[in-house]
């Protein structure tokens, strides 16, 4: 089978821990374990987030004053290159028979989205209250809550189309392990001449990742985060985990904006244009996932 997965940013980077190469090495060569199992029985393509990533290199290029900071474009393909070279590192170790490749790749965008004017998407590091609105007042940005914290938001509007997907594709039937759409891609919009040029945004790497998986004619989308399944009740005593639902009975409005509502949107969207399954789960599990016996699976 064709498995295009989404790992989230706790795949590199667990809430509360600093941003430093070590801790992302760490991560990812313990989710590379789980990741190996599925790309050993099956053709693999990932996709992965760089929220934390994105909004370090913000940071970083904005406490250089003798330039003007980068735009979010330029920082999603620096991101693409560092996250997808810790990936393929991590997960050469464990395949280092398969042909492994990151593709910088760039995601379009209409420019006339509504969500160039409701930021939503959270980047960079989880703040106190006090500190996110201190920095939100100081550098003019956007903030909201995210778990128990606070993070910069900024605008993530719907992808549109994967750019480079004839390479990606080509790739995968070569039987290429493929690291591609990072972070949702590079947004662009059409330039002059139909040429691509990138925007200050972010995409949501779960639509993005279900853009592709329809593009590729995937069998499964897996997307795979720190929450074990999809839940009904979140956040109250009565919680409870969903095992399995039909995509039409998923409201992606009753989820939370920002975090879990991309993910229904996305495996929704999946099942119901393709016919074939998705699911939710957590990243340690991914192939108990996938078999159906942990997390949630939405079927068309």
């Amino acid at each position: 089978m064709r498995i295009l997965i989404a790992i989230g940013g706790n795949a590199l980077l667990k809430r509360g821990e600093t941003l430093d190469i070590g801790n992302q090495r760490r991560n990812m060569g313990e989710a590379a374990a789980a990741l190996a199992a599925i790309a050993r029985e099956h053709e693999m393509v990932l996709v992965h987030g760089n929220g934390p990533q994105v909004g370090l290199l913000a940071l970083e290029a904005d406490a250089y004053k003798d330039a003007p900071p980068y735009p979010l474009d330029v920082l999603g393909a620096e991101s693409q290159g560092m996250i997808g070279y810790v990936i393929e590192e991590a997960m050469r170790r464990v395949l280092p028979e398969r042909d492994i490749v990151t593709v910088l790749t760039q995601t379009l965008v209409d420019p006339a989205d509504p969500a160039f004017t409701r930021p939503t998407k959270p980047i960079g590091p989880v703040y106190d209250e006090t500190a996110a609105k201190a920095l939100a007042a100081e550098r003019g940005w956007t903030i909201a809550r995210d778990g128990k914290g606070w993070r910069r938001v900024v605008a993530s509007p719907a992808p549109r189309h994967i750019v480079e997907i004839g390479a990606i594709r080509k790739l995968v039937e070569a039987s290429c392990l493929v690291i591609c759409a990072g972070g949702g891609g590079i947004p662009v919009r059409a330039g002059a001449g139909g040429a691509p040029e990138g925007v200050e945004a972010v995409i949501d790497k779960d639509l993005a990742a279900c853009l592709l998986a329809i593009e590729l004619k995937a069998d499964a989308l897996l997307i795979l985060t720190d929450v074990d399944g999809v839940y009904e009740g979140w956040e109250t005593p009565a919680k409870r985990r969903i095992p399995a639902i039909d995509a039409r009975h998923l409201d992606p409005s009753a989820f939370a904006e920002g975090s879990m509502r991309p993910k229904i949107e996305a495996v929704r969207r999946f099942a119901l244009e393709t016919g074939h399954p998705a699911f939710i789960g957590t990243l340690g599990d991914a192939q108990a996932v996938l078999d159906g016996s942990s997390g949630t699976r939405i079927a068309p």
